[in-house]
């Protein structure tokens, strides 16, 4: 009772030692988390900008090119599919499909070969690994500049070091950049050259098998060829598979080698008129955005049908530790 007769309300004061009330902890922790929620979306707001910018926007605007008449110089013109249904005609859009199968079929499993190869050999514990890494990773890093494009163009030239060292076994040599039936050779050994990614993921993966394994085999006699069938090989397969992911949708978006090589024309005979160099072609040679737009929406088909069926037949042949 207050001196004045009235009674004061008061709320609980808390008291050390004695837990708080539930409904207050609540309440903290869900202000702790909004107030960490926010602090992340501020963090992640540059990349938010340039996803919706950068590549959502332009995603959604080619969708919608893909089905107009569009020449960069006049507004787009509604057409509904029939970009689409001119692909069925246009023969130098088979052409180019033709030699991007090429192109992908015999560089990526060349180029896996050697990168698995080298990785093999870089496995046995060398000196200076670190170096030898480094070296052969390079590639990787420089093949997609138009310096090296131009350097492998002067290398399989009439002039070249090819047609050199053929020179000195008396084989007269020839341009092979020039020529229809060794244009494209010359790019798949590009490809092929551009080993050093796969190989140091290969490397990284004989790093993680157990040398049980392998002591266990020596024990029962096992040889070489007879360990790596029966041992590396399926333990490798995750990374097999990996890499071939990775390396069939690398290789169906080459484009800087085939247009530095030919010129930007696809040449000789259209022999390197891979699928992006067409696409590069209609959309800024021929001002027919619209197509070239169309095109790239079929290019995304035909990776996510061909992704889809790796990891679809994975399943056979890929083994897992835990299976």
């Amino acid at each position: 009772m207050s001196p004045t007769g009235s009674t004061l309300t008061r709320e609980p004061q808390e008291v050390a030692g004695e837990p708080r009330p539930p409904g207050r902890d609540r309440s903290t922790r869900y202000s702790q988390r909004r107030r960490d929620a926010v602090t992340g979306y501020l963090f992640l707001t540059p990349w938010l900008i340039g996803l919706v910018a950068i590549t959502l926007g332009p995603i959604l605007a080619s969708l919608y090119l893909a089905f107009t008449d569009y020449s960069l110089l006049k507004p787009p013109e509604w057409i509904g599919l029939a970009n689409f249904q001119e692909m069925l005609s246009d023969r130098r859009l088979h052409k180019s499909l033709l030699v991007t199968f090429q192109y992908v079929l015999i560089s990526v499993p060349l180029q896996l070969l050697m990168a698995l190869g080298l990785a093999i050999v870089l496995n046995k514990g060398i000196r200076g690994l670190g170096f030898y890494r480094s070296v052969f990773y390079l590639p990787s890093l420089l093949a997609g500049s138009v310096s090296i494009a131009i350097l492998w163009r002067q290398i399989f030239g009439q002039e070249g070091l090819v047609n050199d060292v053929l020179a000195k076994f008396g084989i007269e040599g020839q341009s092979w950049v020039a020529h229809p039936d060794f244009a494209l050779g010359t790019l798949i050994l590009l490809n092929g050259w551009t080993f050093g990614a796969p190989m140091v993921i290969f490397l990284a993966g004989l790093r993680q098998i157990p040398a049980s394994y392998y002591e266990a085999a020596a024990v029962d006699g096992a040889g070489r060829w007879t360990t790596f069938v029966h041992i590396t090989l399926p333990l490798l397969t995750p990374i097999i598979f990996f890499n071939l992911v990775l390396q069939v949708i690398g290789a169906f978006q080459s484009f800087t080698q085939a247009f530095v090589v030919s010129g930007g024309t696809g040449g000789p005979a259209d022999s390197t008129l891979l699928y992006t160099l067409y696409l590069y072609d209609e959309g800024f040679g021929s001002f027919h955005m619209g197509y070239a737009s169309a095109m790239a929406w079929l290019l995304l088909a035909i990776i996510a049908a061909l992704t889809a069926i790796n990891f679809l037949f994975a399943k056979r042949w890929v083994f897992y530790g835990d299976e």
